[in-house]
């Protein structure tokens, strides 16, 4: 595989009829967009991977319905249930000032205002309200709510660190 850094935008949940195409579950709004993206990466369970170029999907009722080249059974779908869909970075839409893909806050180190690290992004949930940053180091896993002008401070994403307002005993 290449150098070029992969976003999960998507999962494979399920078979759909007899002639291997598969079901998908899509993170990105709406969830048709990820048919938009030329190029996938599809990763599977037991870490084989494979790029993919032509990606032939659609919209059946609430479902996203793939077929992906040589898959022509059920058979050979049920290799692939599990497997994260994937694009490359450099292929998602550009952000307003302010906003963040979460495959770019993960990794990223966070510290207080004072400076004392808590860990870093192990990635983050969406609970409706809002998205709430897993933070772990050696030590624990605090669940941080991402609020920008409250408890997060500052994202640099060139020095890779978040600072948040946050009591490090909390």
């Amino acid at each position: 595989m290449s150098e070029t850094r992969w976003v999960v935008l998507g999962r494979v949940v399920g078979q759909h009829g007899l002639r291997g195409e598969l079901k998908l579950f899509s993170y990105t709004a709406p969830p048709e967009r990820i048919f938009d993206y030329r190029v996938w990466r599809l990763k599977a369970a037991d870490g084989r991977e494979i790029e993919l170029k032509r990606i032939n999907g659609r919209v059946q009722g609430k479902a996203l319905i793939v077929s992906l080249p040589g898959v022509l059974d059920r058979d050979a779908a049920l290799a692939w249930m599990d497997a994260e869909v994937s694009v490359a970075r450099a292929a998602l839409p550009p952000l307003a000032q302010g906003e963040f893909y979460w495959a770019d806050l993960e990794g990223l180190e966070v510290v207080t205002l004072e400076g004392v690290s808590l860990g870093k992004v192990s990635h983050l949930l969406s609970t409706g309200a809002n998205d709430v940053m897993v933070v772990r180091d050696a030590e624990r896993e605090r669940l941080l709510p991402f609020v920008p002008g409250q408890w997060v401070q500052q994202v640099d994403l060139a020095a890779g660190r978040i600072v948040v307002d946050w009591d490090p005993a909390f």
